[in-house]
């Protein structure tokens, strides 16, 4: 098969610029695979690069960092026998190298950090070419919607709780944006870590899916004042961790719902990144503002095999045809998602 069908977009824009085309099939070069993919999983991520980030990526582009398929062929350097293996694919690429390892002086180039589907064509399509080190074995029946839905949201999720946020056992922490994939991951990575959880969302529906998934209380800001709700619950204390994705809209309420000590944990600003902060509650209470992005191979691996045990899982809002990859895009912007929104190709001959 020489041409496969993709969601692309040629200019950035807003949804309708994302068409369904037929493009070339590509060819897995040196230490790659070529994945048959089977499903791919959205991103908010996946909003920002079409609406144009100041980023370099390819064009015309084919999104999709979350990604699961099976190995269709294998580039020079990998073995032919992973031909045939059910696969998910870490979506980082040089992670360890941009923030992990030190500098090494201006005679040598530290490589940048790149993602897949963001600075390279992704998941969005009826195939696409990875690293073969990025790719982890999926046990055998375990859903492809499931693996996707869980790869960068639950390594996003486990760094900003357990590595930047240092969550400990019995801490409490405040999840804002609670509807979002990762949202939902940190909810149930903080509630087995042994933390009391809160969470902030928006409508009835979504606070009960939340409580489902084992926070302990769960507020609607549509419905009620959030931060006296928490102040009430936590004895007028506050809590030790907040691990946000809002960013403007809940900023001034984030940083008065943390108690002494507190830290707060940035991956995210959906609502917009300018922020504004009463800087007496930051130097009188000592609070650390961290940022966190995705995570290292080793955090990748470590929490998505507490997936396949079934320990986390990303509860998906809806599974649909790669064809509607348009529509999408819309209701992710639209922001009535619980979890995540996977497209999945048809089955071609």
């Amino acid at each position: 098969m020489d041409t496969m069908r993709a969601a692309v977009f040629h200019e950035h824009g807003d949804p309708s610029v994302v068409v369904m085309e037929d493009r070339p099939v590509p060819r897995a070069g040196p230490g790659e695979v070529r994945l048959r993919v089977r499903a791919a999983a959205l991103n908010h991520l996946d909003l920002w690069v079409r609406r144009g980030i100041p980023i370099e990526t390819t064009m015309p582009h084919i999104g999709g960092s979350d990604l699961a398929g099976v190995v269709e062929s294998v580039g020079l350097g990998v073995p032919e026998g992973l031909v045939g293996t059910r696969v998910v694919v870490d979506p980082s690429l040089g992670y360890e190298d941009f923030y992990e390892r030190p500098p090494r002086g201006a005679a040598f180039e530290d490589p940048p950090l790149r993602l897949i589907g963001e600075h390279t064509d992704g998941g969005f399509a009826e195939y696409a070419v990875v690293p073969a080190a990025n790719c982890l074995d999926l046990p055998d029946g375990f859903p492809f919607e499931e693996a996707a839905a869980a790869s960068l949201a639950g390594v996003t999720a486990w760094r900003a709780v357990m590595e930047r946020g240092g969550l400990r056992p019995g801490d409490s922490v405040l999840v804002t944006g609670g509807s979002g994939g990762v949202s939902t991951l940190a909810v149930q990575i903080a509630r087995r870590a042994g933390a009391r959880v809160f969470a902030v969302t928006s409508g009835a529906d979504s606070v009960e899916r939340l409580l489902a998934l084992g926070a302990h209380r769960v507020y609607d800001r549509t419905a009620e004042d959030w931060v006296k709700g928490l102040k009430a619950d936590t004895g007028r204390r506050g809590v030790d961790l907040v691990v946000d994705s809002v960013g403007e809209a809940l900023w001034d309420g984030i940083v008065r719902s943390l108690g002494v000590g507190g830290r707060v944990v940035c991956y995210g600003a959906t609502t917009g990144p300018r922020v504004t902060a009463d800087l007496r509650h930051v130097f009188w209470k000592q609070l650390s503002i961290l940022g966190t992005t995705m995570g290292t191979p080793a955090e990748y691996r470590r929490v998505m095999t507490q997936v396949f045990r079934g320990e986390l899982r990303a509860p998906i809002h809806d599974v649909m045809p790669l064809d509607e990859a348009r529509v999408a895009h819309e209701r992710l912007e639209a922001g009535q998602v619980f979890g995540k929104l996977v497209l999945v190709p048809s089955e071609r001959a």
